[in-house]
């Protein structure tokens, strides 16, 4: 039970993320609250994809450029998977996965 109340904290506060984000970057707009905890969880899903596929060079404790550049990627194509609730451009999906790694390194908010 514990462990599903933490994912369940993680995916707010994950969402909050994204939320706040699109506040202040152009070229990252979600669709309210809800439409960010959409995006957390679709971004999450994609990111976990990504990173299952590719190994673990991309995980956020060895992120590179590479890993920014696959954040970006991700934030991207998540728009196509759920274009109702999350629009992004390009510099907004690069601008996102600059603010979002900034403060994952101080609240983190990946799920293990």
């Amino acid at each position: 039970m514990a462990s599903w109340l933490g994912t369940i904290v993680r995916f707010i506060v994950s969402g909050l993320v994204v939320f706040l984000v699109s506040w202040f970057l152009p070229g990252f707009q979600v669709a309210g609250f809800t439409g960010a905890i959409i995006a957390a969880v679709v971004i999450t899903v994609l990111g976990y994809l990504i990173e299952s596929l590719l190994g673990g060079k991309l995980s956020p404790q060895s992120r590179g450029i590479v890993g920014f550049l696959s954040s970006a990627v991700v934030i991207y194509v998540a728009q196509f998977i759920i274009p109702n609730y999350l629009s992004v451009s390009i510099l907004g999906a690069l601008l996102a996965a600059l603010v979002i790694g900034i403060i994952d390194a101080f609240v983190p908010t990946e799920l293990r």
